[in-house]
């Protein structure tokens, strides 16, 4: 897996990669505002295998921005020395669903322990009818583990 480049899907594949994929640590998902700045917001994601998907309510001021401008990047990293980070860049795909998108489900199972993720889940049904899913395929990734991948500016 060194010797795999930045920007290869292969990096996926990658141990460090799917530790991070796995994990409980948000997303942080970086798209352009309306008005042409940079958003970046933390977002629960499910990694399906091939996708990451997210989720959130219709009314969500982010998916006016994500339709007009659907690119999108994201990064899961760790807060333990040597750090591990990776770079997801790709084409954000909006579907709407009745009742709590299932990968969303998914997600609240992993964040929350089985009971927390119930009576969450259970709560939010009174409170949501639909949900949007947002689904990004990897066109880019990017991954540092601070051992054996360096940021470029670092790299000999």
């Amino acid at each position: 897996m060194k010797g795999v480049q930045q920007g290869d899907l292969g990096l996926l594949q990658n141990p460090a990669s799917q530790q991070l994929l796995h994990s409980k640590i948000p997303a942080r998902l970086a798209y352009v505002w309306t008005d042409g700045t940079p958003r970046v917001i933390p977002i629960w994601f499910h990694w399906n295998g091939h996708e990451i998907v997210m989720a959130t309510p219709p009314k969500a001021p982010k998916l006016k921005a994500l339709a007009r401008n659907p690119k999108v990047s994201l990064t899961i990293d760790d807060n333990i020395f040597p750090h591990k980070v990776l770079l997801i860049r790709g084409t954000a795909r909006l579907n709407p669903v009745e009742g709590i998108v299932p990968e969303y489900e998914a997600a609240a199972r992993r964040y929350f322990d089985a009971k927390l993720a119930e009576e969450w889940l259970t709560q939010l049904r009174g409170i949501v009818s639909s949900m949007v899913r947002i689904t990004v395929t990897p066109e880019w990734v990017g991954l540092l583990d601070f051992q054996t991948r360096f940021p470029s500016a670092l790299a000999s």
